[in-house]
Formats: structure tokens, C-alpha cells, sequence
């Protein structure tokens, strides 16, 4: 039965709730229909690819039951978790193979966002903007550590997971956390002795 109430599902999903298994099986068959269509213009994604996916978001969707609050349809809630759950696991997919060796190697980082064509400085501000990035580069080479430079650049400049930077690392969120805060604290000092502020860098940036 998949027609239940958002109470008989959270009732059914227990696991000591009689209906456990029929349930999860019922869940697992939404969530596989739903994935498949949202994921399908997706490269590299195949039937036992979902069907990881699904088996992690029902693990994930059992263990935070008590977390939905009924503002919806229990399907949606959980489907929207399982979508966290998939993108999670394409942004893992990924970085697998990227080295963090090979993004501190790499050339022309932008150590901020694009800006649109419409919001392009002047070349007085291009200059000085391309100053401070010289600037900041050079801090990050010799300031920083080879730990927290990886770091660094993997999550700011490359937008790496911080689950995945920590994995190649060989260390944990918290820790890595800490690094990173250990690497800004350095370049904020770094920075400062060469009479730049934190201010004055965004300010350039805005």
C-alpha cells in the first residue's frame, strides 16, 4: 500500500512497526521512479548507481524521521532527501579521481566568483584588483602550509566537497574545519603586514 497518510508512514517506517519492510519497499520504488526521471539527463548514472542512491536516502530517511515536521506530503520530504543523498554522491563521483596536488599545480585560479560582463571594473580597478590577487596568491604559496594551501585551494578556489577534501586528507570535518580556519587566521595576518585589510580586499571585490 503506497497511498498512506504522512502518519501511517512515519508509523509503518519504525522499525518495529509490523509494515517495516512493506513500507521501505514502497518508499524504495517512489524514490527509484523519481531519481530515474530527475537524474536521467545525468552521464554515468545507471541502474545500480540508483539503486545505491535510493538504498542510502531510505538508511538516511529511517534514521530522520522524527526530524520531518508534516509541512508537506511525507513522499516530497522524503524525496527531497534522497536528492541531497544523489547530489552528494554525483559531487563524490566527481572529485574521485582529482588530486590536490594537481588544483594547487594548476594555473589562472580565481580566488573569487566570474563577474557578469555587465559589472566589469575599470581598468583602474582591474589593476588593483589584480594586485591584490598577486598578493593574496603569494601569501597562500609561502604563508601557508602544504596541509593547509590543498585545503584551501581544493574547497575556496575549486569548490570541492569538504567530505571529499577531508577523504583524500585522510581526516575528519571537524579537523579540516580547523585547518581551514588555521589557513585564513595565517593569511589575515600574512595580509596585514603588507598593509592590506580584510576590508580594503573586499572593497576592491564589491
Amino acid at each position: 500500500m503506497t497511498d498512506r497518510t504522512n502518519e501511517e508512514w512515519l508509523e509503518d517506517l519504525r522499525k518495529s512497526s509490523p509494515n517495516y519492510n512493506e513500507a521501505l519497499q514502497d518508499l524504495r520504488d517512489i524514490l527509484l521512479r523519481g531519481l530515474r526521471v530527475g537524474l536521467s539527463s545525468r552521464k554515468g548514472i545507471d541502474r545500480d548507481t540508483l539503486e545505491d542512491i535510493v538504498q542510502d536516502a531510505l538508511l538516511r530517511i529511517v534514521e530522520k524521521l522524527d526530524s520531518f515536521e508534516g509541512r508537506s506530503r511525507f513522499t516530497t520530504w522524503a524525496m527531497k532527501v534522497a536528492v541531497r543523498v544523489a547530489l552528494t554522491e554525483l559531487r563524490r563521483r566527481h572529485w574521485k579521481d582529482v588530486s590536490l596536488d594537481k588544483l594547487v599545480e594548476a594555473k589562472g585560479m580565481d580566488l573569487f566568483p566570474t563577474m557578469g560582463k555587465e559589472s566589469l571594473p575599470g581598468p583602474e580597478q582591474q589593476t588593483v584588483q589584480s594586485m591584490l590577487m598577486e598578493t593574496m596568491k603569494t601569501v597562500i604559496s609561502k604563508e601557508l602550509t602544504d596541509h593547509q594551501r590543498k585545503a584551501l585551494v581544493a574547497v575556496r578556489f575549486h569548490g570541492m566537497p569538504l567530505e571529499e577534501v577531508a577523504r583524500k586528507m585522510g581526516t575528519n570535518r571537524n579537523a579540516l574545519y580547523k585547518l581551514l580556519h588555521d589557513a585564513r587566521l595565517s593569511m589575515q595576518r600574512a595580509m596585514t603586514k603588507k598593509g592590506l585589510e580584510p576590508r580594503e580586499v573586499l572593497e576592491a571585490f564589491g
